[in-house]
């Protein structure tokens, strides 16, 4: 009954296909920007904006789920694991989700729409709840990482939104779509820890239960939220349009944005999945971690209010380079000492650096596909960076355990000097591929 409501809500709200214009056919650069099968294009961007309100509160209790999480999963693993080795595979299994959710959430958005897409994504989140405090009341390690992959399947629908943010908004303005949904992490950053903070002792002695509970509901409201989303399904001569898959993917420009965004979230996710438990390790409280967790988020979402205006005008290249840079620096700091202060220096440098690069290379994602190939486009990006985080994340714990905090910041180095190298590469490409247009092409002149 529910799912017959659901459509009939879907069919009330999608919009009319709006034909093609007569005449000669859009050149390359004018199909990247005109999307003829969800919604004419306005001027002033209303309904966009309306949609970008709503994903950016969807986006503030999505991201509580990540944060209960992630403050909480490598401590509950080291009370549930029966090896202290074990601590973080909860985290990690969170992350395999996102990398498995990835894919199906391109294909039922591609065949339903986003918004059928949204509601399932919702409804594993408030599973991830009820059952990682069911876990915990009954002391069960692998129906928590169970949990906690259900939660990686949530996230994965969630890291849609920022592109469901662009869909139907006019070229200028969807690098502020994208970064402005992303900025409602913020009050994730607020919200979870201190949801945490508030709940974790309730259910006395079990530990961090009833904050699950809690977070089910969280999820609850979010689904509400998305279901006033203006994402119709698309129309059916879309379904098989477009160029393939590895001819988009065998751009520079693509390869330059998968990587950068392959490199900054796992290497973000490598650090700040550690950083509870090395805290932790090293005579620090609960509610050090909480702090450091909770300022780390609000330092990943709190840039997004003007990282869109940045790239607009310095360009996405720049604003990832910077990025990725900051995300070097959060691991000197960690290198640096093994106090409290040096661990939330190290998560709040780390979180924007992992703003400008991922939100940059996001843009640049958006950069490389026409209207009818975003959803696997976007969906293909996403398995990959979430793929290599599930494949960094499983040896975290490993990592920790054995070679220290230290050596957890050593691995940022190599990773980020590749970025780096392949976004000069293919920032050089495009500038070459811009003169020969000029040299063939050249002004007539007066």
């Amino acid at each position: 009954m529910a799912f017959v409501v659901l459509r009939w809500l879907i069919d009330l709200l999608r919009l009319s296909i709006v034909p093609a214009k007569q005449g000669l056919p859009p050149g390359p650069r004018e199909r990247l920007m005109i999307d003829v099968t969800a919604t004419a294009e306005t001027d002033d961007d209303t309904r966009a904006r309306r949609n970008v309100l709503l994903l950016a509160a969807a986006q503030a209790l999505t991201g509580a789920n990540s944060a209960v999480i992630f403050a909480t999963g490598s401590i509950v693993g080291a009370t549930l694991a029966p090896d202290i080795s074990l601590a973080t595979v909860p985290l990690s299994m969170y992350v395999l989700g996102l990398a498995a959710g990835t894919l199906p959430t391109g294909w039922i958005s591609r065949a339903y729409g986003r918004r059928v897409a949204f509601i399932i994504g919702t409804f594993c989140g408030a599973l991830t709840g009820m059952l990682g405090a069911w876990a915990i009341l009954h002391a069960s390690f692998w129906l928590f990482c169970g949990a906690t992959f259900l939660g990686g399947l949530y996230g994965a629908v969630a890291q849609s939104y920022r592109f469901a943010a662009a869909d139907g908004a006019s070229a200028a303005f969807r690098p502020k779509a994208v970064s402005w949904v992303m900025a409602g992490g913020v009050f994730a950053g607020v919200l979870g820890p201190q949801l945490v903070q508030w709940t974790m002792e309730f259910w006395s002695p079990y530990l961090f239960a009833f904050s699950f509970v809690v977070q089910a509901a969280v999820a609850l409201v979010a689904m509400a939220i998305l279901a006033g989303v203006h994402a119709p399904k698309p129309a059916a001569a879309d379904l098989h349009g477009g160029r393939p898959l590895l001819q988009i993917a065998r751009q520079p420009r693509f390869i330059a944005a998968a990587l950068c965004g392959v490199i900054a979230y796992p290497m973000m996710n490598l650090v700040m999945t550690s950083a509870p438990l090395a805290m932790k390790m090293c005579g620090l409280t609960v509610s050090d971690s909480n702090f450091g967790i909770q300022w780390h988020i609000v330092a990943m979402y709190g840039p997004s209010f003007f990282t869109g205006s940045l790239i607009a005008r310095f360009g996405a290249p720049r604003i990832v380079a910077l990025g990725l840079t900051l995300e070097a620096v959060a691991a000197m700091i960690g290198l640096s000492g093994i106090t409290a202060p040096h661990f939330w220096a190290t998560l709040i440098v780390l979180g924007v650096g992992w703003n400008f690069a991922f939100v940059g290379a996001s843009a640049l994602v958006l950069e490389t596909h026409r209207p009818q190939e975003r959803n696997k486009v976007q969906a293909f990006n996403d398995f990959l960076v979430f793929g290599m985080m599930a494949i960094g994340s499983f040896s975290s714990g490993q990592l920790l355990a054995h070679y220290g905090w230290n050596a957890v910041n050593m691995v940022v180095f190599p990773p980020v000097l590749l970025g780096l190298a392949v976004l000069s590469f293919a920032s050089f490409a495009k500038r070459r591929a811009k003169l020969r247009e000029v040299d063939e092409f050249p002004e007539p002149s007066l």
